[in-house]
């Protein structure tokens, strides 16, 4: 995921803390015992109004990612070194695709229409995730994205099948599963690449790392101390894991990962400490996250470029569905 919509957007007030009604008083209580007990919100429940906004920023920013998140990868579909890869390839960029069009739907329960949520992202407004503004260099790019990129969100993205919204946990469920063998095909290309490639298809994939390395643990979000908003979140059970926990685990599952790969992870201060039972690691340069999230990113004018250009493209289709839509209504009427 790529959600960082609650660390990266408005600062608005936690809570509404103005109860019109004696009714709406219980029915707060009734919402706050239901999250507290680590129930689900169904779409026709009352909520907060705070709460329906933040799952419509976070929601919302997840399905731009995946859509946007096409971009990298499909640029290489036609440049695959087999057939397999190819074929593995499509599907995956398919899947993102299919977990956009998930979330949208799930967004859309919240009372929003997929066109505000659309516009939003072509005019700038809405955030997506930030990894998605660096450019995919080689083929071992690919497989970088599938092993690292993904596997962060994975990491991020599982605690939200506990999200206390259900259409938005019930969609994760799927999403994951298919997030799970999209890391799977990235590490097994790039264990291909290291184990029967040549010494400069094994260059190739430590450049991938050391570039790709820095910018998947911004993924997570900024510092815990750094993002008020986080906690409000995991308040409300829309976040179940602290951005910094979720980049710690990230990491001590990857160094493993990266020795039996044999790539070196860009870190010199990379080391284990025994008494945290956990890998210590860099500082990481928040400057540049802010950059990227705030446009300035190497990609990001590009990015929403191929989107805008994808949906002006596209109008015909929807004006088409739309006309034999309306047509299939007045024929059905008249048969009535």
């Amino acid at each position: 995921m790529y959600t960082q919509a609650m660390d990266t957007q408005g600062r608005e007030a936690a809570e509404d803390k103005t109860l019109r009604s004696v009714e709406e008083l219980h029915l707060q209580q009734r919402f706050d015992a239901t999250v507290d007990d680590g129930g689900f919100i169904e779409a026709k429940d009352w909520m907060p109004a705070n709460y329906r906004k933040k799952l419509v920023r976070q929601i919302s920013q997840h399905a731009h990612s995946e859509i946007v998140g096409m971009l990298p990868e499909g640029n290489w579909i036609s440049r695959a070194p087999t057939l397999k890869r190819k074929a593995i390839l499509l599907a995956k960029v398919q899947d993102e695709g299919g977990h956009g069009l998930y979330l949208y739907a799930a967004a859309e329960t919240l009372g929003v229409s997929r066109d505000e949520l659309l516009d939003a992202l072509h005019s700038g407004k809405a955030k997506y995730s930030s990894i998605f503004n660096y450019p995919t260099l080689t083929w071992a790019d690919v497989g970088v994205i599938g092993w690292l990129v993904d596997g962060a969100a994975i990491m991020n993205q599982v605690p939200i099948c506990r999200c206390s919204y259900a259409p938005y946990a019930r969609a994760m469920v799927r999403i994951c599963r298919e997030e799970s063998f999209h890391q799977r095909q990235g590490y097994d290309s790039l264990l291909v690449m290291m184990e029967q490639g040549t010494n400069a298809q094994r260059a190739l994939v430590q450049d991938a790392v050391n570039r790709w390395w820095w910018p998947c643990l911004m993924m997570f979000g900024p510092p815990d101390d750094q993002s008020p908003n986080s906690a409000q979140g995991m308040r409300w059970g829309i976040k179940r894991v602290s951005n910094d926990e979720l980049r710690q685990k990230f990491v001590d599952a990857t160094v493993e990962q990266a020795k039996l790969l044999g790539v070196m992870l860009p870190d010199p201060g990379l080391k284990w400490n025994d008494t945290r039972k956990h890998w210590d690691f860099s500082a990481i340069d928040w400057d540049e996250f802010w950059r990227v999230v705030n446009g300035n990113g190497p990609c990001n004018r590009e990015r929403l470029a191929a989107r805008v250009k994808a949906w002006d493209e596209g109008a015909w289709v929807r004006e088409a569905a739309l006309a034999h839509a309306a047509k299939q209504r007045e024929r059905e009427a008249q048969a009535a």
